[in-house]
């Protein structure tokens, strides 16, 4: 059983290896030729521009891996039953049950290595290669304007905060933020603009150059640092602003002001870097900021399970192959087979989005909206695989 099983997984694996290592040089390639011009309009040269297209293949590399496993699998299984050597195989004792059993082994190995790249190297690799982008072109590394919210118990009773950011340099870097405090009554008690800011560890939020406005008497989470400092001007100063009892409004230019807040680095990062950046457990996270802030979470939900999911679509796409190598063609077989295997692999591609659009509009289960298509997936491979078993 050992010579089988080093035999099955040498041919998978160099199979499935060879298809993802085009895969890869052909994204590189039209990485390459999109962002070229662009960095050497901005001055950084190809060399820049190269480093990035490295920096985004472990994502590419994350998100062909099914169908890589797909395509690789099917032209190793339909080659060694074209050259009868599968045949041979299930003459010497190889039985579809011990089969089933050896490449589930590896399509367990296959999910680990999907696990491992998608939560820690290409969320990884992808925030650097927004920090390449941005240093070298000087655009942001953020995907635009990001609005949070955060709640905070204060002798006022529960304080509300609308924080809105422009743009993100990764780091806990921020440009161009606003915040809005708003007392339990819905009313706005300070806002607060800054230049920059930076998102310390433990939610601690360090802002430069901040103009801080006052509506409120009493000091707030936001003007306690400042005290008496506030400078009064004419209430019409701000007519656009609700005001409070007080006839005032009172405003300061602060060079540095600290602000303790929930929002941590990983909150912020996933409200500013698109989902595909971020790891299985800080979707979770996010996910949980925004039930708990009464925020719609239904999208991020489906990513969090679709993202959980994925190392089993991976074991999936093995067992969709399976039942290639009980099929027998004599001429042109392989290349059939390969090319139904690329159509399995659209297709599964296909429904797995489309089925993650109809959750979000339809409101669906996140967590059923996730595995449905790999289940019917899977069910469907079994089915063929059992047919196959028993009438060929």
């Amino acid at each position: 059983m050992k010579t089988v099983r080093s035999m099955l997984y040498k041919d998978i694996l160099g199979s499935v290896g060879f298809v993802m290592v085009g895969f890869l040089a052909l994204f590189f390639f039209l990485d390459f030729v999109d962002d070229l011009e662009r960095f050497t309009r901005a001055g950084a040269g190809a060399a820049a521009a190269a480093w990035m297209c490295v920096l985004k293949l472990p994502s590419h590399f994350y998100e062909l891996l099914p169908i890589a496993i797909l395509i690789g699998s099917i032209f190793s299984l339909s080659r060694m039953a074209q050259n009868s050597e599968f045949t041979i195989l299930r003459t010497g004792g190889l039985s579809p049950g011990r089969a089933l059993g050896l490449l589930s082994t590896l399509a367990l190995g296959f999910g680990l290595v999907a696990f491992v790249v998608g939560d820690f190297i290409a969320p990884w690799a992808d925030r650097q290669a927004a920090q390449v982008r941005a240093t070298a072109t000087g655009s942001a590394a953020s995907k635009g304007v990001a609005w949070l919210k955060d709640r905070q118990s204060t002798a006022l009773g529960d304080t509300h905060y609308a924080v809105r950011i422009e743009r993100a340099r990764g780091g806990g870097a921020l440009e161009q933020v606003v915040v809005f405090e708003f007392d339990p009554q819905g009313r706005m008690l300070t806002r607060l603009q800054a230049e920059s800011a930076q998102v310390q560890d433990g939610g601690t939020w360090l802002f430069k150059d901040a103009l801080v406005t006052a509506w409120a008497s009493p000091p707030t989470p936001l003007t306690e640092p400042l005290g008496e400092q506030l400078k009064p001007v004419a209430a019409n100063a701000q007519p656009d602003v609700p005001q409070l009892d007080t006839p005032q409004v009172r405003q300061l230019q602060v060079a540095q002001l600290q602000w303790r807040s929930t929002l941590g680095p990983q909150l912020v990062a996933a409200a500013t870097l698109p989902a595909w950046n971020m790891s299985t457990l800080e979707l979770y996270r996010y996910t949980r900021h925004l039930s708990s802030q009464e925020q719609s979470a239904q999208s991020f939900e489906i990513q969090f399970w679709l993202k959980a999911f994925y190392p089993f679509a991976c074991m999936v796409m093995l067992a969709l192959a399976l039942p290639f190598a009980y099929l027998h063609f004599r001429s042109g077989g392989v290349s059939v087979k390969v090319f139904g295997g690329i159509m399995l692999g659209i297709s599964f591609v296909l429904l797995n989005n489309l089925a993650g659009h109809l959750g979000v509009l339809k409101d669906w289960t996140p967590w059923l909206v996730a595995g449905a298509p790999a289940a019917l997936f899977l069910g469907l491979s079994m089915a063929s695989f059992a047919w196959l078993v028993r009438n060929r």
